[in-house]
């Protein structure tokens, strides 16, 4: 065991819904879990305004309010929560370390990792004030809320692509800025947008700002050939340039795909690395929901569980 260190059973890394699910389970199960919640404890729920596709809140809430049920609940069973981000690894023994804060030194004998992923930004002022207030990096949770509008997507991609035909579906017309002058995406999604009538493509394109006081009212446009500005009337503004997994400390540890989620054996939650589980966005890109994120924290908890009786450690 490392020198100066505090040993835990179970250390829970992240604390969106897969991190508190899976301290619900873990501390119900007497393994006396300790999480550490990363800089933005309760993830990304907590930047988003109104959950209506949660089960169990028929009315919808609030995601900060939710993430607050979440923690409450853990709480209740036994989780230590702690402030703090994990900021370096060393797997090579049984005795797994963890640095928080670069100084704080805890090692485990089971690793749940769920640091989720973070949307890219297109990096505007307008973008960030008005995020919760029309501007959105999900059309699948938010998509809803702007039935029968007009709003505008960016993005180039096979997330672009998929998320404005999904809002094709709820909202009156969609636009889709495109940076360049053709998609990226899959040769199937570029024809099921361009075969969806109420979509249209603004190529050669790029945000200048997004305009509105309170809301989004407008999005003004660039074009990249000519400079041409043009403003367009819009209530919702979706940004689907991709995510990134919050996974950087692990690289040369754990196993990832070349965009850095986190692989784990199908159906599974394990790691290649004995006693590391993976749980939530940090190993999804493709779904990326908090039901989704709080099913895989319930299959780590229960994996790391039997993980640990198994080498006769609980």
């Amino acid at each position: 065991m490392a020198e100066n260190s505090t040993h835990h059973p179970l250390l829970i890394i992240g604390s969106g819904p897969a991190g508190y699910t899976a301290a619900i389970y873990a501390a119900r199960a007497g393994l006396n879990p300790v999480m550490y919640t990363g800089m933005q404890p309760g993830g990304q729920l907590t930047i988003t305004t109104e959950v209506e596709n949660y089960p169990g809140f028929p009315e919808g809430v609030q995601g900060p309010e939710l993430m607050t049920f979440f923690q409450k609940q853990a709480e209740r069973f036994g989780t230590q929560v702690n402030f703090g981000l994990a900021t370096k690894v060393d797997f090579t023994g049984p005795i797994h370390k963890v640095w928080i804060d670069e100084e704080k030194l805890l090692t485990a004998d089971a690793i749940i990792i769920a640091t989720g992923a973070s949307a890219k930004w297109l990096g505007i002022e307008s973008e960030q004030r008005l995020n919760g207030f029309g501007v959105s990096a999900c059309a699948v949770c938010d998509g809803f809320f702007f039935k029968g509008q007009t709003v505008a997507i960016v993005g180039a991609g096979d997330t672009a692509a998929e998320e404005a035909s999904y809002l094709a579906k709820l909202c009156q017309k969609v636009y889709m800025i495109v940076r360049r002058g053709e998609f990226r995406a899959s040769k199937a999604m570029q024809e099921r947008v361009l075969n969806t009538p109420n979509i249209e493509i603004l190529y050669n394109s790029e945000t200048d700002e997004i305009l509105g006081g309170k809301t989004v009212e407008a999005v003004r446009i660039k074009n990249n050939k000519t400079g041409e500005k043009r403003e367009i009337p819009i209530t919702g503004f979706f940004v689907a340039i991709g995510h990134k997994p919050n996974t950087d400390i692990f690289k040369g540890w754990l196993n990832m795909d070349e965009t850095g989620y986190l692989t784990v054996k199908p159906g599974t939650s394990y790691t290649n690395i004995g006693g590391i589980f993976a749980a939530g966005d940090c190993a999804d890109k493709n779904y990326r929901q908090a039901v989704t994120a709080a099913g895989s924290g319930c299959m780590a908890a229960l994996d790391a569980e039997r993980w640990l009786a198994a080498k006769g450690l609980h």
